[in-house]
């Protein structure tokens, strides 16, 4: 197909999307609106150049039938607090981000001193979005409350009702592919990423500190099937995963979660579901090798509505250096926490210690703090390091011989071709040991 192209090149370049000519991609406002040269054709193709910068001062729609490329090292910056800009997907998205130079969705500097400060809403996908690609990109201080003229909630997106915060990504049409590899998203107000259909792979990512009241890290409901890997949660409000069918029409969801670290989650959301894993209404659920360090809870369901008979929970490795801890990851139907037969865990306040490279638990733990509050997960250090040590208890006593949804055929996500040297993605094959990391 032959593209039209609006493109935004030159290093360093500052664009203000509140404020461009007719020939630049500016954002949106409202239904049918348009303040400049995005007009929605088809055939239309906007490209943020590399290394550039963009500030949007307005909420960013990219119109139906048009796709949004986002090239290695480019800055987005969300500068007007009282609209709390959103980029609202009714195309496609793709953000090319590289280790070297990775994609960076942020607020000013001003607005970083609280973490969960609100003033930018996140990448939210329109029900008509075919494909999401986030590659090396990083998503930080989102989680806005939507407004009368917030664009999720005019496109009837996510929340029928105002006032309600939005999650960092979302995604929600069962017929479209996702793909969120080694992204970080981190001091996000909601969940990290809520999806509610489609194929998708998550797998190598950070996710870091969200939840201001609520929240969970990776939040799936029904119409979806996912492979979700290698994946690091930290400091989750209420779980690391939700699980869940709610609101199912046609494809009970089928999620294969395997190799994924958790620590410190689930301290600040008091109640039943802060944890670690949660399950509930019929979600079918393939749970193996995960590394589940100091949660508030162990993995636990609904004690109304369970998971699906043929969901598999074991083997996970579970680490508590609390006597609270050790309690609260015991099988328990009341509590709803259930044990796998092939489980690692502490018998008592740190045994079975993975010995990971670099980090010590805090000395205030308090895995049942419920707040914002001394006791709740210490602020994220870039130097931590979650491998495995030589002679870990974790390097060894993983399941292998399964196969993720995505290992075969993958997901092609047609958008990139030509853009990429291979657009076709497949799930990373499960490891031996717990956890994302392994041994360094």
């Amino acid at each position: 197909m032959k593209r039209k192209f609006f493109s935004v090149f030159a290093a360093a370049a500052l664009l203000s999307l509140a404020a461009c000519s007719d020939d630049e991609p500016v954002a949106n406002e409202g239904e049918g609106g348009n303040t400049g040269g995005n007009t929605g054709d088809p055939a239309t193709t906007i490209i943020w150049g590399k290394d550039s910068t963009v500030v949007l001062t307005d909420h960013f729609v990219v119109p139906e039938g048009t796709s949004l490329y986002v090239e290695e090292g480019v800055t987005v910056i969300a500068s007007n607090t009282a609209v709390k800009p959103e980029i609202v997907v009714l195309g496609n998205m793709y953000c090319m981000g590289t280790e070297e130079k990775p994609i960076t969705f942020t607020v000013e500097e001003g607005s970083k001193s609280d973490r969960f400060s609100r003033n930018w809403g996140g990448i939210i996908c329109g029900f008509d979005c075919q494909e999401l690609y986030l590659n090396y990109v990083t998503i930080e201080y989102g989680g806005a409350q939507t407004s009368e003229n917030s664009q999720s909630y005019l496109h009837g997106l996510f929340k029928s009702e105002t006032g309600e915060g939005v999650p960092a990504v979302h995604f929600c049409n069962p017929a479209g592919r996702m793909i969120i590899t080694n992204c970080t998203l981190m001091n996000n107000a909601e969940d990290q990423i809520y999806i509610t259909g489609g194929q998708s792979i998550v797998a190598y990512n950070r996710f870091i500190s969200n939840g201001y009241d609520g929240g969970d890290a990776i939040n799936y409901k029904s119409e979806c099937t996912v492979d979700a890997a290698y994946n690091l949660i930290y400091d989750a409000n209420t779980n690391g995963f939700k699980l869940s069918n709610t609101d199912l029409q046609n494809l009970m969801t089928h999620v294969v979660a395997y190799n994924n670290t958790l620590v410190n989650d689930g301290w600040r959301r008091p109640g039943t579901k802060g944890g670690s894993i949660w399950l509930e209404e019929n979600i079918y659920a393939e749970i193996y090798n995960n590394l589940i360090y100091d949660c508030r809870w162990g993995l636990k369901h609904d004690t109304e509505m369970f998971e699906d008979p043929r969901s598999v929970i074991t083997p996970n490795f579970y680490f508590a250096s609390t006597q609270v801890g050790i309690d609260q990851m015991q099988a328990n139907e009341e509590e709803g926490i259930l044990v796998g037969a092939d489980d690692k865990r502490s018998a008592t306040p740190g045994d079975n210690d993975p010995m990971f490279a670099n980090f010590t638990q805090q000395s205030d733990i308090n895995i049942n703090v419920g707040a914002n509050e001394a006791g709740a997960p210490a602020t994220w250090d870039d130097s931590w390091d979650f491998h495995l040590q030589a002679g870990s208890p974790a390097l060894t006593g993983g399941k292998t011989d399964f196969t993720p949804n995505f290992a075969t055929n993958g997901i092609t996500m047609v958008g990139l071709e030509g853009f990429v040297s291979n657009n076709t993605f497949t799930s990373p094959a499960p490891s031996e040991f717990f956890g994302a990391f392994g041994q360094e």
